[in-house]
């Protein structure tokens, strides 16, 4: 309904808003100097003022103030100003405000804005209506002489938009929730959005509101809205897909994003719709997953860089046309006038808040009246209220005489809300205490900060062993790199002198909570980003943990998120009732030999294919008389004819329905398409019947009327063509099915991750250790529920598990190569034409994953011997043990092994899943000797496809330390104790060595996965390079450690002591730099060690293992 940007109606406006017309020739290349100009003015202003933005737009306005008087005075000025003079003002409101709302509208979290939707929308309308009341009764009232009711109607809504920038820039810096900053932000988006609209209808419609016709308004509305609610959505659509794809460089996707913002504004306006409200709906939809790795910081910094200057550009421009004016009209009444508006603006925004307390309350705990305060002095006039500023004038019914006035007065009550709101709303949180850093976020702080001086300390030691840096002054080094970072608290309580009291367990713990849902989000957007979770599972992830945040003390759980995706549900629903319908041919009956010649001769006709096609064709063959059936004037000019096909059509009906019931028998009703059949056949029947009493008794009005309805009923004649699209249906299902089974697969997978994540750091972020032991539990139990569900997805659907981890396997080896690539490149030993070239084909055989297949069927049991680790692939040992593995087969709840018996062997898990219930690990220490021997928790595992059962009994030939029982219908592989040891012999000493570097390896990244986040310790490599390696101690003998070669020492079976302070150490336990020489104190104790880097590689002679 919006008039085009580019076909204003000359009628309608004033060739100058304000002014004088140019009497002389037009030169307009001196504008672009003057635009110039202005960018590079505000570049200086913004770097001497960094902070004070307020200060920047105040000197630009009043800059663009005297250039505009000058231009009153001055031909030479004048000329240079104006093209800006004769630019209608819809044009300039269609070249700054996109880039405005759509930075705005990508900032907005999408799926906390879905969750209180009805409420944000409540708190727009509640918004726009105050806004509009009181603001109009308080313009009408003080300068309702000289202004008509149209204009402070405008007017009012104008000062009522919320600028979505700057009213929540101070509050993200506050520690407010992100929630309100929302709330905010959408409140103003709807504001906006309705006035444009609105300002649309004035546009489209000519002068007068009287003259609305409500068909006119209402499916413009509904054009405004959903029109563009649905344009936006597809443009967002083709936004990101451009912008994800793996080809396109830094530079096509900043200028992509930037021309696609305006082109899906200027065609959404052209079609008439309302081009913000498409804008909205495109940065909502578009979040941080819908760009490629580490491209949403460079297109958001050059969309802030566009917006900064579009700022500088409108307060300069319309001081400008501001100055071009009359002062005349510069009274004190305008000053008056002036603080009464911004009093007004005030109160509406207080009496706002008011109103919308109760859902804010109702919205989060955390809400209290001083928030209420700081979200009063939010509201703060921006660019979107200047920018519609002028059509006030041009909208107007009656012309005023200083139509610069409306301008003036929205650009001052902007900057002053700008000026004394900002200052009020940072003075009024530090003065309420809003500003403490709560506890958690103060842990997580100091743990960081303590994290990265270790970092620093273990750097400069290790600097220090490097030759050429010998006469560096380490002291200097050490002091120069002391991090001193002060956390801000508040000095200031509440209560006067008395001191705030502490905060509460309860409030602890919801703190805590809540950033343990960030440190999972984060989990899922960088498991994106890496490649091991998919763009949609990680967006489906995010979108469910945003939504149970809201929930005070809720833990998302995998079952909540099973919830939230509703994953194949109704596609299962469809698939069986699509399986009931399916045709099943029937079997053929035996025929005795002997037989009449007539019943074998039916019976190969009724078995043949040629019979169901036949049947199908004279179906099909029906369609052009049902159509003239049922068209009443081609009826009634071929009654008879039609009567007589029907007679035919119902002939060869019963004839095949009789053909069949010979040869079936009862066996015909068994099928639901027979039967089906057999009721179109009595339908039929009785049709022709009614058609003939019709012609004996044409009088009859009741039989007619039954005749007309019976007739209509031929049109189920066509159901039993729908059976051969039925099996297409099935396909289809499956695929769908299919996919959402993957789905849910990498949604449970990322989940697991997120849980390991978070409880890395769980302890960083707890207030108390209660509260660190009552999260680590829950983290634990959803981790072992996603583990579950994985098992049982996986027993559900084999292959397409197989497929989805054979497609993350593929992609995770192309990332590696990638990797090796720009490592090259980086070094110089490829240029950069073949480094180019190189990546081409990697990120093309990444962009081929797409056409992946769904589903790969599972390997042969034998195969699944190469998922053993340690036999590295070798044909070897794989044949040695192929001839000697064999299958064994357990059902559901059956034990596989027993906590107290001795082990048989070995089992490689094939298909299935098992639950595993363990005391805690003793790791060859006796109860009464350990710490937690106390302790009485029972740990529970799932087994899924892929793991080994039995490896470290086996090993060491001791009782099991848990019990293992089937979940599901299970299949393994299993290696007898005999034949493992016999291995043992063949493979001397090599396999054993490499089972316990294996165990090693798992147990020191269960246990210790954030101290070795920076190590690559895979299996492959520390068995080729040694970078990792496993000793034994026994009783009494004892090692020495070289800190210099050795980085970590874990002991991660037994227990060892200091020999010279004799303290304890007890598996699993990273011994500290401290300890030079550890003696055994266990019958066996093994010790993994993580080998130094570059430096300790050339002191290899330096190291010393002793052993007594």
């Amino acid at each position: 309904m919006n008039s085009s940007f580019w076909t204003q109606a000359d009628d309608n406006r004033p060739d100058l808003l304000c002014g004088r017309p140019a009497d002389y020739l037009i030169i307009k290349d001196h504008f672009i100097v003057l635009l110039c100009s202005t960018v590079v003015f505000g570049g200086f202003l913004k770097t001497c003022l960094k902070n004070f933005e307020v200060i920047v737009l105040t000197i630009l306005s009043l800059s663009g103030f005297v250039i505009g008087q000058l231009a009153y005075h001055f031909v030479e000025v004048h000329q240079i100003v104006y093209p800006l003079l004769r630019t209608p003002s819809f044009s300039l409101y269609c070249y700054f405000l996109p880039i405005i709302i759509f930075m705005a509208a990508l900032d907005v979290d999408f799926y906390i804005l879905r969750n209180v939707f009805w409420q944000v929308l409540l708190i727009g309308l509640i918004s726009f209506f105050t806004a509009l009341l009181t603001t109009g009764y308080v313009v009408l009232k003080f300068v309702g002489e000289s202004w008509d009711f149209q204009s402070g109607l405008l007017f009012s809504m104008i000062l009522g938009i919320t600028d979505p920038l700057h009213s929540v820039n101070l509050l993200k810096t506050m520690g407010i929730s992100k929630m309100y900053t929302d709330i905010i932000r959408g409140e103003s988006l709807i504001f906006s959005g309705i006035t444009s609209i609105i300002f649309g209808l004035f546009r489209s419609t000519t002068v007068h509101i009287s003259m609305f016709r409500e068909l006119n308004v209402v499916m413009g509305l509904f054009l405004d809205i959903f029109g563009s609610i649905i344009c936006g959505y597809w443009c967002a659509r083709i936004i990101q897909f451009i912008l994800t794809d793996l080809f396109s460089n830094t530079l096509t996707n900043v200028i992509l994003c930037f021309s696609l913002v305006y082109m899906t504004f200027y065609i959404v306006e052209v079609l008439g719709m309302s081009g913000i409200v498409a804008l909205v709906t495109v940065g909502l939809n578009l979040d941080s997953l819908s760009f490629k790795p580490r491209m949403e910081f460079i297109i958001t910094k050059f969309l802030i860089m566009c917006s900064s200057v579009y700022h500088h550009l409108i307060y300069t421009f319309f001081g400008i046309v501001i100055g071009c004016g009359e002062i005349k009209y510069f009274t004190f009444h305008t000053v008056v006038f002036i603080f009464i508006l911004f009093a007004t603006v005030n109160f509406v925004r207080f009496l706002t808040i008011l109103l919308v307390s109760p859902i804010f309350m109702r919205l989060s705990y955390e809400y209290n009246w001083r928030w209420g305060i700081i979200i009063t002095w939010s509201g703060i006039k921006g660019a979107l209220s200047l920018l519609l500023a002028p059509d006030i004038y041009n909208l107007a019914e009656q012309k005023v005489e200083a139509p610069q006035m409306f301008i003036f007065y929205v650009q001052a009550i902007s900057l002053l809300t700008m000026g004394i709101n900002s200052y009020m709303m940072t003075w009024s949180a530090r003065r309420l205490g809003l500003c403490t850093i709560s506890l958690p976020r103060q842990m997580a702080m100091e743990n960081v900060i303590q994290h990265i001086q270790e970092i620093i300390q273990n750097t400069i030691t290790l600097l220090k062993t490097e030759k050429i840096l010998t006469n560096v002054n380490w002291n200097l080094v050490e002091e120069k790199a002391k991090i001193e970072y002060i956390i801000p608290f508040s000095p200031i309580s509440h209560d006067g002198d008395e001191e705030e009291e502490p905060p509460t367990e309860e409030v602890l713990t919801e703190e805590a909570r809540l950033h343990v849902a960030i440190i999972q989000m984060s989990s899922f957007e960088k498991q994106c980003n890496d490649g091991i979770l998919g763009v949609d599972a990680a967006r489906i992830l995010i979108g469910a943990t945003k939504s149970y945040c809201p929930i005070q003390g809720k833990f998302m759980s995998i079952y909540d998120v099973s919830t939230y995706v509703k994953a194949r549900s109704w596609l299962m629903k469809f698939k069986n009732m699509l399986t009931f319908l399916q045709y099943k041919k029937e079997k053929a009956p035996f025929i005795p030999p002997g037989s009449y010649k007539f019943l074998i001769y039916v019976y190969h006709i009724v078995f043949s294919e040629e019979f169901e096609y036949t049947g199908h064709i004279i179906t099909l063959m029906y369609i052009y008389p049902m159509i003239i059936h049922l068209w009443p004037v081609a009826r009634d000019l071929n009654v008879s004819t039609l009567i007589s096909l029907n007679y035919y059509f119902m002939f060869l009906y019963v004839l095949e329905s009789a053909l069949k019931i010979i040869i079936l028998k009862r066996k015909y009703f068994r099928q639901h398409w027979n039967t089906l059949q057999f009721c179109i056949i009595i339908i039929g029947v009785i049709d022709i019947f009614c058609m003939y009493f019709v012609r004996l008794r044409p009088d009859n009005l009741v039989l007619i009327q039954f005749t007309v309805v019976i007739g209509y009923f031929r049109i189920f004649r066509f159901l039993p063509i729908f059976k051969i699209v039925i099996p297409a249906l099935i396909n289809i299902v499956d695929e769908q099915i299919k996919k959402r089974l993957s789905l849910m697969y990498g949604i449970t997978k990322g989940y697991v991750k997120s849980q390991e994540d978070a409880k890395l750091f769980v302890r960083q972020i707890s207030g108390c250790e209660s509260i660190y032991q009552k999260f680590y539990e829950i983290l634990d139990t959803n981790k072992r529920d996603a583990v579950k569900e994985l098992g049982l997805i996986e027993h559900e659907c084999r292959d397409v598990v197989i497929a989805l981890k054979t497609k993350q396997a593929i992609r995770n080896v192309i990332a590696k190569a990638l990797k090796n690539l720009t490592f090259l490149w980086s070094r110089g030993i490829i240029d950069k034409y073949e480094g180019i070239e190189m990546n081409k084909v990697l990120l093309t055989k990444i962009k081929a994953l797409n056409n992946f297949p769904m589903a790969i069927p599972p390997p042969t049991p034998d195969k699944y011997l190469n998922n053993i680790i340690w036999l590295e692939n070798k044909d070897a040992l794989i044949e040695f043990f192929k001839e000697r593995a064999k299958l064994a087969y357990f059902d559901y709840g059956d034990v596989i092994c027993k906590e107290g018996e001795m082990p048989q062997g070995i089992y490689l898990i094939i298909s299935g899943m098992a639950i595993l219930h363990s005391s805690p690990p003793t790791f060859g220490i006796q109860r009464s000797l350990r710490p937690d021997r106390e302790s009485k928790t029972v740990y529970t595992e799932y087994c899924t496809s892929g793991d080994v059962i039995g490896e470290l009994n086996c090993l060491l030939k001791r009782e099991f330390e848990y019990t293992v029982i089937c979940e599901t219908i299970l299949q393994a592989c299993f290696i007898s104790l005999e034949d493992l040891y016999e291995g043992f012999d063949v493979f001397w000493p090599t396999l054993e060595y490499k089972i316990w570097l294996k165990l090693a390896l798992s147990t020191a990244y269960q246990y210790f996965e954030s101290s070795l986040v920076d190590e690559d310790l895979k299996f492959q490599k520390c068995v080729v390079l040694n970078h990792a390696y496993v000793e034994t101690l026994s009783s009494y003998n004892e090692m020495t450690i070289n800190n210099v070669t050795m980085k970590f020492v874990i002991i991660v079976y037994g227990s060892v002591i200091d020999t010279k302070t004799e303290e304890p150490y007890f598996a699993p336990c990273i011994i500290p730099k401290t300890c030079e020489q550890v003696q055994g104190t266990s019958d066996l104790s093994k010790l993994l060690i993580i080998r130094a880097s570059e430096p300790a590689k050339n002191n290899d002679s330096a190291t010393t293992m002793s052993k007594g």
